[in-house]
């Protein structure tokens, strides 16, 4: 029986750039709850920014946030991973020293910047939408380091082999979209965040339906019953779903009619 569907964000539930939400899914959210299905966010995005954009569902839904860190349930976090600050703080400056890319330092209700450009914070801030802490010295920020973050005009795989070889040991890497790539805790993904969210509601694996497109989703279709690839998404998606879709609105209207 069917319990919980959770869905990527960016480049699946929304497609080409949006940062909006399609029509019609906070409709389809509200009466998968009337089923008792759960709705999951599971994104790279901060809380606060997803409570946003969920505003109409905001407190019907859980969210698994920052690629796995941070898992919030009813308005409570119920799961936290955060990396040493040694290693935070390597990373950190070696970003600052690349040309071109630029960092984000995920807080739990915040996002630090030490923008080289203007139009960073203006990405992330108002287009974006996140919370946003603009930092002269991120070096001396003191919140716990979640997720620390690389904006790469580009491409994300194009920068993937240097941080994977030098903090992979130590970290968690992974290419998030076309021109991001995220280091979190090692071992820490989308996956561990579902299983710490499962055992906290007593939901096996197999009562899940989960949708992803790119490698930071990989852990979290690998553990559910159903899993959905969209069919822009990356190959490696594909090949560890069992279905693939143009749209996660088709599907959860197939879901519902079937209920």
């Amino acid at each position: 029986m069917l319990k919980l569907i959770a869905s990527d964000l960016d480049g699946t539930l929304l497609q080409n750039g949006s940062q909006t939400l399609p029509e019609g899914i906070c409709e389809q959210i509200k009466r998968l709850k009337e089923k008792g299905i759960l709705f999951v966010a599971a994104s790279g995005r901060q809380y606060a920014n997803l409570r946003r954009l969920f505003a109409p569902v905001q407190d019907d839904i859980a969210y698994i946030c920052e690629n796995g860190c941070l898992v919030f349930y009813k308005g409570k976090r119920i799961h936290k991973e955060y990396m040493d600050r040694e290693t935070g703080q390597q990373i950190l400056k070696d970003i600052l020293q690349k040309d071109g890319n630029e960092l984000v330092l995920s807080g739990e209700d915040t996002s630090y910047l030490q923008p080289k450009d203007e139009l960073f914070r203006c990405l992330i801030q108002d287009i974006v939408k996140n919370n946003v802490t603009v930092t002269e010295d991120i070096l001396k920020t003191e919140e716990d380091y979640f997720k620390i973050s690389v904006f790469a005009p580009e491409g994300a795989e194009k920068i993937y082999p240097f941080w994977k070889e030098k903090y992979g040991e130590k970290v968690t890497v992974v290419t998030s979209g076309n021109e991001w790539l995220d280091m979190m805790p090692l071992h820490v993904n989308k996956g561990t965040a579902m299983d710490a969210l499962l055992k906290t509601l007593e939901i096996k694996p197999e009562e899940c339906m989960a949708f992803g497109d790119n490698y930071n989703d990989i852990e979290m279709l690998q553990m559910t019953g159903e899993s959905y690839a969209m069919k822009n998404g990356k190959e490696a998606v594909k090949a560890v779903c069992k279905y693939q879709a143009d749209t996660v609105g088709k599907v959860l209207e197939e879901v519902l009619k079937n209920l």
